[in-house]
């Protein structure tokens, strides 16, 4: 829903930026704009595979260079 805040007679600008920016405060649209502001989309199953692939080859020369003792 819309927020609608107009200006009223005899009203300074200051005093109308005040109210409007209090409008919007209580009306929680700031916080729901700020909170998806980084998000993130979710990985596809092929991204995911691929990810795990990687992980997997990188974990297995980690390990084939412990038993060398090349790192701790």
């Amino acid at each position: 829903m819309p927020l609608i805040v107009r200006k009223k007679q005899k009203e300074s600008t200051g005093a109308f930026l005040r109210r409007f920016s209090r409008v919007v405060q209580q009306s929680g649209v700031l916080m729901r704009v700020r909170s998806g502001q980084y998000r993130t989309r979710p990985a596809t199953e092929r991204i995911e595979k691929k990810n795990a692939i990687h992980r997997m080859a990188r974990r297995k020369e980690t390990d084939k260079l412990r038993k060398l003792g090349k790192i701790e």
